[in-house]
């Protein structure tokens, strides 16, 4: 089901590195349709967004009213959610609040010297564009991950969009963006509705920033109008890395392993251990359990051409192999995991010992789940409250201070041939 690849033969870091890297490809034929599909809203708006969405929803008719969801519309939908869901969508609400509430950026001031005031702040953005997968599965968690931080830093009008043109809704979802106080709900998608919020138009606004995942379309798209609006991040497919040993249950981690990879069939489950006995043993306990997953046909595709158990020595080369993947998940499911908590350095989100499943994370453990994906937690991190904040440095100097100190701006401006930069110096210190 899943590879076996084992530290002590020659070819394994060739093998790893291999496996690592097989789903970064992105179609040549795909960037040219995107790149397309933005340049032409950018330029006739919402006569093209109307025109794409038609297109690839195979709908016949499509008119400007039905591009975001009507109040009485919303009303309808949130009716038919079941309360055990409300229930659970409010309680992640409230977990998720407040423990993002603790992420706060505080302001300062110094005054040097001279007298000079050296400042730092940091402001909301004002609005933001929020997209929501509606494809294979529909996640009312994104939306309360993606909005959550954007609330608690303060942004004035949130914008979301959820594919859902051909089919309806998922109620959570429009539960979770009412709950997060959603300006107005889109139910367009694709490349079509990044370069709507990119660019604006009669219908859609242009926003300052994009958050929230999708499918290679959307990848893409994001990538092109970066630079004429700010992205979270260009988060691949969903992956999961668990270090187990031989006190690890199998079962739990064949059953981790499975829910990652039922998230789509580009997911990756990696189990790195030490011992060969829980490899194979949950090889066995995967093909067991996956005869009743709902989801067999995506998960069985994950495994089969990205799923890895690797066999290695001990502490410090399972650690060297964990930070070389850098996870968006990983979960530490050994008897003893802070020994191994203090060698990760590599990792989006981290999930200790046997109580610790990835899903709770997923929806209401309190941390963020919009994580580096692909090897980004080398440089990256989750998303939070300061993705949506900006900052900025305020400079107050005095006539003493730029007299003091303007001669070493002078001589390093020079330095660099900037006789300008000298200049706009020298001409406000020159003695009358």
């Amino acid at each position: 089901m899943i590879k076996i690849l084992d530290t002590k033969y020659k070819s394994f870091k060739k093998d790893f590195s291999f496996y690592l890297n097989l789903r970064k490809n992105y179609s040549v034929s795909k960037s040219f349709l995107v790149r397309k599909v933005v340049h032409d809203i950018k330029k006739n708006k919402d006569k093209s967004l109307l025109k794409y969405e038609k297109k690839f929803n195979k709908l016949n008719r499509l008119v400007k009213k039905e591009i975001f969801y009507s109040e009485s519309e919303i009303k309808k939908i949130i009716s038919s959610l079941s309360p055990e869901v409300k229930n659970s969508i409010d309680l992640a609400y409230r977990r998720i609040v407040n423990f993002h509430k603790k992420q706060k950026f505080n302001n300062f001031k110094v005054n040097d010297k001279f007298n000079n005031n050296l400042s730092y702040r940091c402001s909301p953005l004002e609005k933001v564009g929020v997209y929501v997968p509606g494809g294979k599965a529909s996640y009312p968690s994104s939306v309360l991950m993606n909005c959550i931080p954007g609330i608690i830093a303060g942004v004035k009008e949130i914008y979301m969009t959820v594919p859902s043109l051909k089919k309806e809704v998922d109620p959570g979802v429009i539960y979770a963006a009412k709950k997060c106080k959603v300006k107005r709900i889109y139910r367009i998608g694709g490349a079509q509705a990044i370069a709507a919020f990119a660019y604006g138009t009669e219908s859609v606004p242009k926003v300052d920033k994009i958050f929230g995942p999708g499918n290679e379309y959307v990848i893409l798209a994001k990538k092109e109008v970066f630079g004429e609006v700010g992205i979270d991040m260009i988060a691949g497919p969903s992956e999961v890395t668990i270090i187990a040993d031989k006190f690890s249950n199998p079962e739990w981690v064949s059953a981790d392993l499975i829910a990652q990879a039922e998230h789509d069939e580009l997911a990756q489950s990696i189990l790195v251990s030490n011992d060969k006995n829980l490899i194979l043993k949950t090889g066995y306990l995967l093909k067991k359990q996956l005869k009743k997953l709902p989801k067999k046909k995506i998960a069985t595709e994950s495994l089969k051409n990205f799923g890895l158990a690797i066999l290695a020595k001990n502490v410090n080369e399972i650690s060297d192999i964990v930070n070389i993947i850098a996870p968006e998940h990983l979960e530490i499911f050994t008897r003893k995991p802070n020994i191994y908590l203090k060698k990760i350095k590599n990792a989006g989100s981290i999930f200790l010992g046997p109580y610790s499943p990835e899903a709770m994370g997923d929806y209401l453990a309190g941390p963020n789940h919009v994580l580096p994906t692909s090897g980004t937690a080398k440089f990256s991190s989750g998303l939070s409250v300061y993705d949506f904040l900006k900052r900025q440095s305020v400079v107050k100097i005095t006539k003493s201070g730029i007299e003091r100190l303007g001669p070493s701006v002078i001589n390093l401006a020079k330095h660099e041939k900037l006789y300008g930069h000298a200049e706009s110096v020298q001409i406000r210190i020159k003695k009358g």
